[in-house]
This record gives C-alpha cells, sequence and structure tokens, in this order.
C-alpha cells in the first residue's frame, strides 16, 4: 500500500485528494497544525479513514517527526497561507509559510528519504501581471502579491532541489479552482454564499471588489487528479493546470443569480474596500502540456461549477435556518 502525506489536509484542496487518494487505495497521513480549534470539517466524512499528524511549515524538526513516522512514498505540500488579500496585512508571515516552508519540507524530505516523490502546489498569481495570454510553463513571472512572490520563491526552489540532488519534485501551477469547500473569504464562495443568503431572504446586497477582473475558474476536485498524475510519471516536471477559459466575476454573478431567478444587478455593490493594493486583471492558462504529457483535462464546466457551489450553499444555509428554529 502507498502512503501519501498531505500538508494542508484540512483545507479544500487537501480534503478532496484525500478522498481520492484514499479511493486509489492509499494510506492517507494529513499534516495538521496544533490549534485550540478543531478545523477538521472538511474531512470529517473520512477522518476515520485517515491519520492526522501535528506538524508546522514553521518548524523544521516537527517536519523531519512527521517523515520519519509517516514513512511516505509521496508528499503533497498543499499547506500555504493562502487567502491572497490577508498577504498584504501578513506578508511577513505569508513568506514564512508560503515560501521558507517549501525549503523546511524540502530539507526535511532530504534528509529523512530523498527518493520520496514531493509536489508543490504552485499558484497562478505567480503571473501576476501578465506578458502574455495565455500563459503557460514558459511564461515569466511578475507576481504583483506577497502571496504571489512567496508563490515563486517555493516554486523555484522546487526545481531547484529538483536539479542539485536529483530528486523527483514536480510542481502545479494551478489556476483558480473552486468548490463548496472553498472557504467564505474567496470571492467565489462569497458569492455562492451571498446568492443562498439574499434568496432565503436573510440579507439583500453583497458587496464585492473589482466586478471586471477576469480568471480561469476550474473545479477542485478535478484538479486533485492532475497532482496525482505528475507524481506517478516517471520524469519529473512543471505544469499549468487550467481549464483554457476566462470569465469575470460579474459573469461569475451573472450566473450564480440567474440560477436562482434573481437579477445580480439588483443585489451586488462595489466596494472599493475590497479592491486589492496591486490588482490582478487577467489571468488564462494553456494546460496543453498537462493534456499531453499527463492525459488531463477538466471534467466540470463553469457554469456547472457555478450552479454545484451556489446549491450547496442554499443546502447549507437551509440547514442552519432549521437548526435555529427558523423556515426555509
Amino acid at each position: 500500500m502507498k502512503c501519501a502525506l498531505i500538508t494542508g489536509i484540512t483545507g479544500q484542496d487537501g480534503s478532496h485528494l484525500a478522498e481520492f487518494l484514499l479511493e486509489k487505495g492509499y494510506r492517507v497521513v494529513g499534516m495538521a497544525r496544533r490549534a485550540s480549534v478543531d478545523h477538521h470539517e472538511r474531512i470529517a466524512h473520512i477522518f476515520d479513514r485517515i491519520e492526522v499528524l501535528q506538524g508546522d511549515l514553521l518548524d523544521q524538526s516537527s517536519l523531519i517527526s512527521v517523515l520519519e513516522a509517516a514513512a511516505p512514498d509521496e508528499v503533497y505540500n498543499l499547506a500555504a497561507m493562502s487567502f491572497v488579500p490577508a498577504s498584504w496585512e501578513q506578508p511577513v508571515l505569508t513568506g514564512e509559510f508560503t515560501g521558507l516552508g517549501v525549503t523546511r519540507i524540502l530539507e526535511a524530505i532530504r534528509k529523512v528519504n530523498p527518493a520520496i516523490r514531493f509536489y508543490q502546489a504552485s499558484s497562478s498569481e505567480m503571473f501576476g501581471k501578465v506578458s502574455e495570454s495565455p500563459q503557460n510553463e514558459k511564461t515569466p513571472f511578475w507576481p504583483r502579491s506577497p502571496y504571489g512572490v512567496a508563490k515563486v520563491y517555493g516554486h523555484l526552489l522546487t526545481v531547484n532541489y529538483r536539479e542539485s540532488y536529483g530528486m523527483h519534485n514536480s510542481s502545479g501551477i494551478l489556476f483558480n479552482h473552486e468548490g463548496p469547500r472553498r472557504g467564505v473569504e474567496f470571492v467565489t464562495r462569497k458569492i455562492s454564499n451571498g446568492v443562498a443568503r439574499i434568496k432565503l431572504g436573510l440579507q439583500d446586497k453583497l458587496g464585492l471588489g473589482n466586478l471586471e477582473a477576469r480568471r480561469d475558474w476550474g473545479y477542485a476536485g478535478d484538479y486533485v487528479r492532475a497532482m496525482w498524475m505528475m507524481l506517478q510519471q516517471d520524469e519529473p516536471g512543471d505544469f499549468v493546470i487550467a481549464t483554457g477559459a476566462q470569465h469575470s466575476v460579474r459573469e461569475f454573478c451573472e450566473i450564480a443569480f440567474g440560477h436562482v431567478d434573481l437579477d445580480y444587478r439588483e443585489h451586488v455593490e462595489q466596494n472599493p474596500s475590497f479592491l486589492r493594493p496591486a490588482e490582478v486583471d487577467t489571468l488564462l492558462g494553456d494546460a496543453s502540456k498537462a493534456r499531453s504529457v499527463l492525459g488531463w483535462k477538466p471534467e466540470v464546466s463553469f457554469q456547472g461549477l457555478v450552479e454545484m457551489m451556489v446549491e450547496a450553499d442554499l443546502e447549507l444555509q437551509q440547514r442552519l435556518l432549521h437548526a435555529r428554529g427558523g423556515s426555509g
């Protein structure tokens, strides 16, 4: 039985990947930071089928201990300070987790067992102020946030350890990928959650930032398949994972509100406080390498993704209403 260690297992991607690997017959070990509050809601349904060890990307010795205890064949590094706007408020901590955290885990792997196959969660935010469109594995990086800068560091270090030590390190340059497990602070989930609450009469307006920002959005469940595919290759490499289609925040609103027979223009308000100091206006990925080398392609459409998220939030808000003794 193969063993996989997932850092960030309690997050959106970590929970999807854990499910996927369990279906593949893996022994799945998650690494989570010690916290006084339990954040296991995304993995509650599989908690009895996985192991969770305490470790921290800020603490080198804990990473070595986790690797020795788990003895994994594969490590998927999905842990990061992943909310881009927060990276301006906590730039140093973002650098520690998202940048230097990669150094610590690569060093731990090199010392414990350099034959472990390593996946690094890179990001389309590394492209930032894009110099060409669509973006592929050779597009220059021009990050526009402390998060994007830290991701570039982690990405290039993963390449450096691969070239310096012959380690099987692969990076997935993932474009935006969403789903019902996305945190409500992210714009896509903020919209689907807002739509559900407005439809049920729990609020009337939804404040958003730049409605014209354009992204290449896919479904998180599709994207974790690509992570696994990378580590099954004989040769490691870097792969853009994207749908190749682009949509604006405004289009997302239009479909989400339209799904419940509402007009977004009657409910969405632009709020300047949600604008980024340096905006990334447009991202569009070219995943042709992933298609040809990995045989990967997305299965859920943009409209299907938006409607899936709205349906999930309607169900969640209705459950919360019933739990409070309301109606809906």
